[in-house]
């Protein structure tokens, strides 16, 4: 059940006194050794010195990604690059990438929380263990391969796409855990079941890792649904480390391990704290980081701390799962909207799949409006052959929908394997408004 015992079973006050200690050294050495922040920090008029307890962090100033493209590539870097044993880096397609660099005992670190995540998943040794996640620059493929070779399972580093050969090796070597984007993982299930395959009755999957994109309770109920499997959620950024943190078998809340990481819940428009169940960005700081320290680290994404202990017994803290992205929200007619909402809203209604688009539009008049486009289920495909039912079930959708988001989007029904499938991470918002 435990990776490593000892640090997994630590108390909340053994953590917080651990973190008391790791904090005042990761601030000293990033103000030490890292120009970026002996600057950030002399300009606050703040010292290492003024931590007191684990309630000083609040003094210290947030870093966002504007500072990373600000000091691209190497600015934020506490050592020299002869140090630096790995780079990662973002796409760059909203802007300059931002870069991450990484000392040995820093991916040792990613590995050592990754590997604790999938153990407590139910990962071992014996497993056979399918990556399909990318290579390369992306963070995703590499944290895992990693993570499963540490815990002695058998890795095929097949990264994502090939949906052919995913099949194939997932039977041939018998694998028993796969690791994606949840959306590629129903594709992989639709494409199967037009093979004339079963991902339960024809693999030995048992276990899959999903992240890299927001995805509801709902979806997780129609993977385990179509495919057998446990489906268990992961969370990370490649500035923190990249893929570090999931579920345990509980699948009740991402543990974050408090002695490798500080986690804060912040209102993302006043920077203030916020308690737990309420939901804000979330922060966070990882100790001991050495070649790129993150200090308060903004990383966008909204969710909330959960209070209640998990039944694992482990007392490290948890968040909900990621409702989206503080820079994916939307607004329509003065309405706040993250695609997870719709999704979720969707996902409730069994006559629709799981293949859904956002489209935002405006018209010559500056009025916003949003267009839901969703396949219809093909098991339900018959009860909706006429054109009347269509329009009926549309009009259903529409309200269902402005039930759960304020907001009356337009649907449209379309037929099965209409709208695009996704290798990677799934495309769901058009925002024609830009263009």
């Amino acid at each position: 059940m435990y990776w490593n015992p000892f640090a997994e079973k630590m108390s909340e006050r053994e953590l917080q006194e651990y973190q008391l200690k790791k904090l005042r050294q990761t601030v000293e050495i990033a103000y030490r050794y890292s120009p970026f922040y002996r600057e950030l920090y002399k300009k606050e008029n703040i010292e290492p010195s003024d931590i007191k307890s684990l309630d000083d962090i609040t003094k210290f100033p947030f870093v966002k990604k504007q500072d990373l493209r600000d000091n691209y590539p190497f600015g934020l870097f506490a050592i020299p690059l002869s140090q630096i044993v790995r780079l990662h880096a973002s796409s760059g397609t909203t802007g300059k990438p931002t870069v991450t660099g990484y000392t040995e005992g820093d991916l040792e670190l990613w590995t050592e929380s990754l590997t604790r995540g999938l153990y407590s998943a139910g990962v071992r040794k014996e497993d056979v263990m399918q990556i399909a996640y990318g290579y390369g620059l992306f963070t995703g493929g590499l944290g895992f391969h990693y993570a499963g070779e540490k815990i002695g399972a058998t890795v095929v580093p097949i990264s994502s796409g090939n949906t052919q050969r995913q099949l194939d090796l997932m039977r041939d070597f018998g694998s028993t855990v796969f690791a994606c984007t949840p959306s590629y993982m129903i594709y992989i299930a639709e494409y199967a079941e037009k093979a004339g395959l079963s991902i339960q009755g024809d693999t030995k999957l048992k276990i899959g890792f999903f992240g890299a994109e927001p995805w509801s309770e709902e979806t997780r109920k129609r993977i385990e649904d179509k495919t057998g499997i446990e489906a268990i959620n992961v969370y990370g950024t490649s500035e923190i480390g990249g893929p570090v943190v999931t579920e345990c078998y509980a699948k009740s809340g991402i543990h974050f391990w408090g002695d490798i990481y500080i986690i804060e819940i912040i209102n993302p428009e006043t920077g203030e704290q916020l308690e737990p169940g309420e939901k804000g960005e979330l922060v966070v700081t990882v100790l001991g980081k050495e070649g790129m320290p993150m200090i308060r680290w903004r990383t966008g994404d909204i969710t909330a701390m959960i209070a209640e202990k998990c039944e694992c017994g482990r007392a490290h803290p948890r968040i909900d799962r990621i409702m989206g992205r503080s820079d994916d929200m939307f607004v329509i007619r003065g309405v706040n909207v993250f695609p997870s909402q719709v999704e979720y809203a969707l996902m409730l209604l069994p006559e629709v799949a799981e293949h859904y688009q956002i489209i935002l539009e405006r018209d010559e008049k500056g009025i916003d409006s949003m267009i839901v486009q969703v396949e219809i289920n093909p098991d339900y495909s018959k009860d909706y052959s006429s054109q009347d039912r269509l329009r009926e079930l549309e009009s259903r959708v529409a309200e269902h929908l402005r039930t759960h988001l304020n907001v009356r989007p337009r649907v449209e029904i379309l037929e099965p394997e209409t709208l695009p499938r996704f290798e990677g991470k799934a495309k769901r918002v058009q925002d024609k408004r830009r263009l």
